[in-house]
């Protein structure tokens, strides 16, 4: 079997009533692909390292989230919060006309995946978690309280900012510069050589300084509403994910997947063979910094719950046989065939 390309993909806009979701399909475009969903500040990018390494057998379908990477941001007034992101889910379905869904997420995605798949489990089929479950429980010394009060005056001021009309950048800086500012900000979890994975989708270059850029992402998603959540609220979600396939890795030296985690872990764990729980060598972004560990669970895991298509192109019949150059041919043969129909349609 092969593995999925890191340059070839289709640049895909989801339409939305605020824009347009932007995201990336890589590999095989002619059946439902894995819906891959970054963390908080991040964008497709942060997958870089590790689309490389998957199996060609199904697609990967990495997507920025609103106000991040190339997504177009909410409009002026309104407010980010994690319960509006698990729509993006339903509305990337509805799009392709999927009736089921993959789903793959790092840190505020595989919150979004985990809620996602409570609410309508009927509809999932698989699950990769990259260092994360469910979100924080809530604090009982009232720091919640505290963080609310302060991201609510933050994203006031962001407001009172882009009203009128962004008349001042925000704070440019040179490219090295930059991966420093993106790796103190991720508490080093984003080494600074791999910031650049990240960037390339999140900075514009500055009309006032040469060779300085900005952050382009919404700055309201800095202040966006966590999803607190009780400790008896996530064990009852994850008695809805009945028997799902779930993988879940965790970073070694991130505190995301903590204590806090072990009941809804042993709700999904129970009476399911197809629960796994591996702990890899890294940070909260293990995924991106050392892929090669997190491929070697998240491979067979696809493999074994989402196996090709025997109608696709893909590694079927005699295209099992075939090497890697005349497998290529083939594909893009398909693509241009799948093309030529879809434009004839259209007529």
């Amino acid at each position: 079997m092969g593995t999925l390309s890191l340059t070839d993909y289709e640049e895909v806009k989801i339409p939305v009533p605020w824009g347009h979701i932007s995201g990336r399909w890589h590999g095989n475009r002619t059946e439902r692909p894995i819906l891959a969903i970054h963390g908080w500040l991040d964008n497709l990018g942060t997958f870089d390292r590790l689309i490389p390494l998957l199996p060609d057998c199904v697609g990967l379908l990495c997507i920025d989230l609103p106000g991040h990477g190339r997504s177009s941001r909410l409009l002026p007034g309104l407010h980010y919060s994690v319960h509006d992101y698990v729509f993006i889910i339903p509305r990337v379905m509805k799009e392709y006309g999927w009736q089921k869904v993959s789903l793959m997420g790092h840190s505020l995605g595989g919150i979004i995946a985990f809620v996602y798949a409570a609410l309508a489990p009927h509809t999932v089929d698989m699950i990769i978690s990259l260092d994360i479950l469910r979100p924080l429980p809530s604090d009982p010394r009232g720091k919640d309280v505290g963080n609310f009060r302060s991201f609510l005056e933050k994203h006031l001021v962001e407001d009172e900012r882009q009203a009128v009309g962004n008349m001042r950048e925000p704070p440019a800086y040179t490219l090295p510069e930059l991966r420093k500012v993106l790796a103190k900000g991720s508490y080093n979890s984003v080494p600074p050589k791999d910031a650049q994975h990240l960037l390339y989708r999140q900075v514009a270059k500055s009309q006032l300084y040469p060779d300085r850029f900005y952050f382009s992402r919404d700055a309201r998603v800095k202040y966006y509403y966590h999803m607190y959540m009780d400790d008896g609220f996530a064990a009852e979600l994850a008695r809805r994910i009945k028997r799902k396939p779930y993988l879940i890795l965790k970073g070694s030296e991130s505190p995301f997947v903590g204590p806090h985690c072990d009941e809804p872990m042993s709700i999904l764990r129970q009476n399911n063979p197809h629960f796994e729980f591996h702990v890899v060598e890294g940070t909260h972004h293990a995924h991106l910094h050392n892929a090669e560990e997190c491929a070697k669970h998240i491979v067979p895991f696809i493999r074994h719950h989402r196996p090709p298509n025997l109608t696709s192109w893909s590694l079927a019949g005699k295209e099992a046989q075939l090497s890697s150059k005349e497998r290529r041919r083939a594909q893009e043969q398909f693509f241009a065939r799948s093309k030529q129909s879809k434009q004839r349609s259209k007529l």
